[in-house]
């Protein structure tokens, strides 16, 4: 049971409260403090803990897997939950290094059809901070990377002291220095990161790397990072408190902006030491065993697992890996610590390399990506022709990383939207410009380049600062669809050549289970041209839990100068706006938005679709009301202000674990119904 745990004498997570830093003076790699202290915890390490007066332990052990998906350019959004495993383990360990864990509680949610398999490790914790030779996925990801405090550590690792830390407790004052490791040579498998070492017994405290490339040995690899806490149990023993690991596999051979992510969070208490474990229970069989069915349906959890599972995943209870990759990166200088390949095929989105609209007809494309060994530089570069007129598109831009600032110098030759939001996904779009001759999208030539810079800011919100030149151009419809002429113009532009700056804020969403978060973005923009103008606008996203579901607000809104050019207008209307209202019928200098959507789960039965997945037992049901406004005449365009407020009414229906959405609106001004059908929006990005 989880209900009366016993606590540890110090909890490294807590060490906020009891923790004064010290600076440690600068020494260089191998100074000989650092040899002496590393020399120390290697002699500890290598002794048997039995020597300290630890005989055995068991334990138990509270964990959850997750497998994740990362999607959007520059994967900077929050991966989405794919699959959770809750898992409660019985943890024995013996002297001089016998363990076992036995699973007694175990249960599962997907939330995506997926047939992830977990290796057994994953599955489990790691005990004494791994062997000499660490194995990660049983040997099929990492295997036999060199631990740095093994016998052998000093003949292949350097060493530098960083900083230090007094614990204060009670009765003594423990001193506690970090200690960086780097490989003596970076091309063979290695680890790079951290080492925290209680300096008056040489024991290891905390651990956190990353591993050098030519330790991954699945090709489909991006990066493993791994944290590891211990804590001093009563007073006398340095033994596991927390443990996590991230996993992050992208495509071989495509650089594309999707990424699957295997992390595991693990916390150990409940120990007893010294009662004389029974040898039996360590013999035969692999360390890692599953109690029978029984016992783990039988099990008492605490919680439902969506109640647990909001507890461990806000952001302060998870492990900062973005940190612990740049600490390992500033560590490599420069080194490769990633199993992506230089350079790779690459595309932002499907529709990169295929899509059609009635200005272009079908369009083809190609990308290609090459990023250095540290991935702090990357050049994108993209190429595309339409085959209904003789229109090539293409760009290049280079993108270098320093800590919390990005910055970008690109140019580039292509066919944008009118708009501030996508309200229909590329490849849908696509299909319904084919076959249906419904082509969702208004089209400019924008021909130019320009240099930005952005920075993070706490980590979910970015500044960011641009400016460029642009040629703008008109396009009209060239092409046919599969049965006839498109019905629609597509509207001109007012042609000219601008020179322009922008500022903006976006802050992301929390975390892959928060149920409360909010999201946007503002926007200041000014141009000097034919016409000067300038422009500002806003867009936001608010979710909260409601009666057995959620709520969704979603606002935005802008203002512009008397002389904003067309390709700048705001619009709203029919598809992603008001459904029911003519398709950007509304159109102006000023405009602002509004809609409150209620998700209301619903049991449905649920359709197989192969051995591993289903199309979900749940069909969100979301009744929703919007309402706009858009004022200002914008010359030469065929939406019009409104006059007054144009509300919408509708319901949508989230099927297929919501990746298949079908609405249907009425526009109250109007008198017309609307519908739509697509996939998910989550999935719009990379469509």
């Amino acid at each position: 049971m989880r209900g009366h745990r016993q606590r540890p004498l110090l909890a490294l997570s807590l060490l906020v409260a009891w923790v004064a830093p010290r600076p440690v003076a600068a020494q260089s790699w191998d100074g000989a403090a650092v040899r002496s202290l590393v020399a120390r915890a290697i002699a500890r390490r290598s002794a048997a803990l039995a020597d300290t007066g630890l005989s055995d332990f068991e334990a138990r052990a509270h964990g959850f897997v997750f497998f994740l998906g990362q999607i959007g350019d520059g994967l900077s959004e929050p991966p989405r939950l794919i699959k959770t495993d809750q898992l409660e383990l019985e943890v024995y360990w013996r002297a001089p290094n016998q363990s076992r864990q036995r699973i007694i509680g175990w249960r599962d949610r997907r939330d995506l059809p997926t047939d992830i398999n977990y290796h057994r490790d994953h599955l489990g914790i790691v005990l004494n901070n791994f062997t000499d030779r660490i194995r990660l996925g049983e040997g099929d990801e990492v295997r036999d990377v060199p631990h740095p405090l093994a016998p052998s550590g000093p003949e292949l690792y350097e060493y530098a002291l960083v900083d230090s830390l007094t614990i204060r407790l009670p009765d003594r004052a423990i001193r506690v220095y970090e200690v960086r490791v780097r490989p003596r040579d970076f091309r063979l498998p290695r680890l790079v990161g951290s080492l925290f070492v209680d300096v008056a017994l040489g024991e290891l405290v905390r651990l956190t790397f990353n591993v050098t490339r030519s330790a991954y040995l699945d090709p489909q690899l991006e990066d493993i990072a791994v944290a590891i806490e211990n804590s001093l149990w009563a007073g006398r023993f340095w033994l596991p408190l927390r443990q996590e690991i991230e996993i992050r596999r992208r495509a071989t051979w495509l650089d594309f902006p999707a990424r699957g992510i295997i992390r595991g969070r693990w916390e150990i208490d409940s120990y007893r030491v010294n009662r004389g474990l029974d040898s039996a229970l360590f013999r035969g069989g692999p360390e890692i065993v599953v109690a029978p069915p029984a016992v783990r349906a039988g099990y008492p959890w605490r919680d439902s697992l969506a109640a647990e599972l909001r507890g461990v995943a806000r952001p302060s209870r998870l492990q900062d890996f973005a940190a612990v990759r740049a600490e390992a990166t500033a560590i490599a200088m420069g080194h490769v610590l990633t199993g992506l390949r230089r350079a790779q095929i690459g595309g932002s989105a499907i529709s990169d390399f295929v899509h059609v609209n009635r200005v272009e007809g079908l369009a083809l494309g190609a990308g290609a990506t090459v990023r250095a060994g540290d991935e702090a530089s990357e050049l994108r570069l993209h190429v595309g022709s339409a085959t209904a007129t003789e229109l090539v598109t293409g760009g290049a831009a280079l993108t270098v990383r320093r800590g919390p600032w990005t910055w970008r110098l690109g140019a580039t030759r292509a066919v944008r939207d009118l708009g501030d939001g996508p309200v229909v996904s590329r490849v849908m779009n696509s299909l319904l410009a084919q076959e249906f001759g419904l082509d969702y999208g208004d089209y400019y030539l924008a021909t130019g380049g320009g240099a930005g810079v952005t920075r993070a800011v706490r980590g979910r919100t970015e500044l960011r600062l641009e400016a460029g030149y642009e040629k703008i151009d008109s396009l009209t419809v060239a092409a046919r669809w599969s049965r006839g002429e498109y019905a629609r113009a597509n509207p001109a532009v007012d042609e000219g050549e601008w020179v322009y700056a922008r500022f903006g804020l976006r802050r992301q969403t929390h975390s892959f289970a928060t149920e409360r978060e909010f999201s946007g973005r503002v926007e200041v923009e000014g141009g000097a041209g034919p016409a000067d103008y300038l422009r500002v606008f806003g867009a936001g996203r608010w979710q909260v839990p409601a009666g057995g579901g959620w709520l969704v607000l979603r606002a935005s809104g802008g203002a512009a100068s008397r002389n904003l050019p067309r390709h700048r207008g705001l619009v709203l209307g029919g598809r992603g706006t008001l459904l029911g209202e003519p398709f950007r019928g509304l159109a102006g200098r000023s405009m602002a938005w509004s809609s409150v959507e209620w998700g209301l789960p619903a049991a449905v039965p649920e359709i197989p679709l192969g051995s591993f997945a289903g199309t979900g037992r749940k069909l969100t049901v979301a009744p929703f009301v919007a309402v706009g406004w858009v004022g200002g005449s914008l010359a030469g365009f065929p939406g019009r202000p409104s006059r007054g407020v144009h509300p919408a009414l509708g319901i949508g229906l989230g099927w297929l674990h919501d990746l298949v959405r079908v609405d249907v609106g009425y526009g109250v001004r109007s008198g017309r119904l609307g519908g739509a059908l697509d996939v998910g929006r989550a999935l719009w990005e990379i469509l």
